[in-house]
């Protein structure tokens, strides 16, 4: 639905009045336009696809619309904190700082100082933790509703292997992986792609030189496009013999099969 700046204004000023607590106050530009975003995020937010039942097929007023935006913002926030707090007992970092420090000593601060009604549209982390889903273009309670959806996922992956197994696989990867900021699931995936190319179960972790050679003279063989749909293929075949998986935990995993495969062909493995 597209507002006007007249019909948007009338709410702004409700807004800044509870803000000012009704006081006859001069408010700055920047505060002004905070608020004005922290309007038009609601609205946005009443307007996404999981939401529109709360919104008739005909334009609503501005206020209204906003008045639901905040409901669908607080509803948010409270399932993104249920879906943490979920995941929190059983959380497993790998000894990967960047992944621990974002999420288990960064998220609280989240919805310690998360401001529903005055800057939904803020943030307030950095999540230095990179997830394979592109969610740069999400902000506020969004945002973090899609970084904990992501880790949910990464979870229940990681958790099929034992941690020690997982750990060997990040060493391998990098002497000094605990100090990385790289994603766990695309090691691990990474290292699972090689171990398929060489005709090799992951769990034989060690591969010798002749894998590498042939795992090489494949990449080297087939054009990206190609092998990249053979990779994802095989791991949708390996999810649907090990998880009990929809589609959800697949379509967030291959995401990442392209990235790999490139780096592969152009690196030495």
């Amino acid at each position: 639905m597209n507002y006007q700046m007249e019909e948007l204004l009338p709410v702004v000023g409700r807004l800044a009045e509870k803000y000012t607590s009704f006081e006859n106050t001069s408010m700055t530009y920047e505060k002004a336009e905070q608020l004005m975003e922290a309007v038009l995020y609601c609205i946005q937010e009443m307007e996404l696809p999981e939401e529109k039942a709360l919104a008739s097929a005909k334009k609503i007023p501005a206020q209204q619309a906003y008045d639901l935006g905040i409901v669908c913002v607080e509803n948010k926030a409270k399932e993104a904190l249920k879906i943490y707090n979920e995941i929190l007992p059983d959380f497993r970092w790998y000894g990967n700082r960047c992944l621990r420090d974002t999420f288990v000593k960064a998220m609280p601060e989240f919805f310690k100082w998360y401001d529903i009604r005055f800057e939904p549209q803020n943030t307030i982390l950095t999540l230095d933790y990179p997830v394979l889903k592109d969610i740069s273009g999400y902000t506020g309670i969004d945002k973090i509703y899609e970084f904990i959806h992501c880790i949910c996922l990464e979870q229940e992956f990681l958790h099929k292997f034992p941690e020690e197994f997982v750990r060997k696989i990040l060493t391998d990867y990098h002497k000094s992986y605990q100090d990385l900021a790289d994603n766990l699931c695309e090691i691990v995936l990474r290292a699972f792609i090689r171990h398929f190319l060489a005709g090799k179960p992951l769990l034989e972790q060690d591969l010798n030189t002749e894998d590498f050679i042939k795992i090489q003279e494949i990449l080297q063989r087939g054009s990206g496009g190609n092998i990249s749909d053979q990779l994802i293929q095989a791991v949708r075949s390996f999810l649907e013999k090990y998880y009990d998986d929809r589609g959800e935990l697949a379509e967030y995993l291959i995401q990442a099969v392209p990235g790999i495969v490139i780096r592969m062909q152009v690196q030495t493995i």
